[in-house]
């Protein structure tokens, strides 16, 4: 029996939930699960959600979910500058960790939740779910194999439009506590599929910008707004592929989107989150007569799509992800290999978010380590 406990209860947090519930459906292996205890800051709302997500007991301290003798692990799905306290908290109880990105807002603190996670002997994951879809996955295998050949260059993309509205309201993601904007709250995701894809960023150089320097507030008056919602980057991995990163939380029409292009000396490979379901393969080995990008839908032989549909083109969504990942932690924390991102490899994720910012504060190119 795996004891659960979880703290916040917005989207993310119901995606947790769901992802618990369902984990061994899915899958029809592991322990099972026992939804025990729920933390939310508003004690009725924290009621509320309980009785909707199926958890036994609610609290409106978070502290409270953490020292529960029953709870084995912790989801934090809180804004993330709880991240920190939060995390090292529950470390330091025993329990095991699966946070929402990114680690935290000051890279001091991130070094300090992987360091208690080292110290606890625990599992301590990051919620990187893209990084569990089938096709990446296999996009990952045929890297692997060199279907493309060596890769020399690459370009990854992230657009959302959820601040594109210069009539929208000022709120938390606009303040400097929040971290830097689009760079750490945005810019971790499409890291994380580089990291998963290709390893560590060595040097990057970085631009960012704020489409609106001031929002409206609820009172009438406006504020000037902290953060940056776009990033631009030149950057070099370690493995010496060239690239660049684009990101922008105020780019009209996008709703989801990581576009990623990788090009190789024997073809290339394109990728958008927005249809994630698909990618699109191109080799030289094709005739010239036929050479062309060809559309690859998911299918069972694409794992572990096949866990949840039995027919091809089908698709899975961003809540099946978040089962994936979920089971790739119970795999881990039972001992196995798991395909996660941790808090050791998240840190990496952070250094590289840091130096970036480094890098526009400066002015020049900045080394990650």
């Amino acid at each position: 029996m795996l004891g659960v406990g979880l703290i916040g209860t917005g989207f993310m947090g119901k995606c947790h939930a769901l992802a618990w519930n369902s984990v061994r459906a899915v899958f029809g292996d592991g322990p099972d699960i026992s939804l025990v205890h729920l933390g939310e800051a508003n004690e009725n709302l924290a009621a509320e959600r309980a009785s909707e997500f199926g958890f036994r007991r609610a609290s409106g301290d978070w502290r409270e979910v953490i020292n529960d003798p029953q709870v084995d692990v912790v989801s934090i799905t809180t804004p993330n500058q709880f991240h920190p306290e939060m995390a090292i908290a529950a470390l330091k109880a025993g329990k095991h960790v699966w946070c929402e990105k990114p680690m935290a807002p000051g890279f001091a603190e991130a070094e300090a939740m992987a360091a208690a996670a080292a110290q606890s002997g625990k599992v301590a994951a990051l919620g990187y779910n893209y990084t569990q879809g089938p096709a990446i996955r296999h996009i990952r295998k045929l890297l692997d194999e060199k279907i493309i050949g060596e890769v020399n260059h690459l370009r990854i993309e992230m657009d959302e439009d959820f601040m594109a509205d210069p009539d929208a309201l000022f709120y938390w993601k606009h303040e400097g506590t929040s971290g830097y904007g689009a760079l750490d709250d945005f810019a971790v995701h499409p890291l994380s599929l580089l990291f998963t894809l290709f390893g560590r960023v060595s040097r990057v150089m970085c631009d960012m910008a704020k489409p609106y320097a001031s929002r409206k507030t609820r009172d009438g008056t406006s504020r000037a707004v902290e953060t940056y919602d776009s990033a631009s980057v030149l950057m070099h991995m370690e493995n010496g592929v060239a690239g660049t990163l684009q990101v922008n939380r105020s780019a009209w029409g996008r709703k989801g989107r990581i576009a990623l292009q990788i090009f190789g000396s024997k073809g290339s490979i394109l990728f958008d989150q927005e249809r994630a379901n698909e990618f699109q393969l191109y080799v030289t080995s094709d005739r010239p007569t036929e050479q062309g990008y060809r559309t690859i839908l998911t299918a069972p032989h694409h794992e572990p799509y096949g866990r949840f549909i039995p027919a091809p083109g089908h698709g899975l969504g961003f809540n099946d992800l978040k089962i994936i990942e979920c089971h790739e932690l119970i795999k881990r924390i039972e001992g196995q290999a798991a395909h996660l991102i941790e808090f050791a490899d998240g840190l990496e994720i952070e250094r590289t978010v840091h130096a970036m910012a480094r890098s526009f504060k400066d002015q020049r190119w900045v080394d990650v380590r």
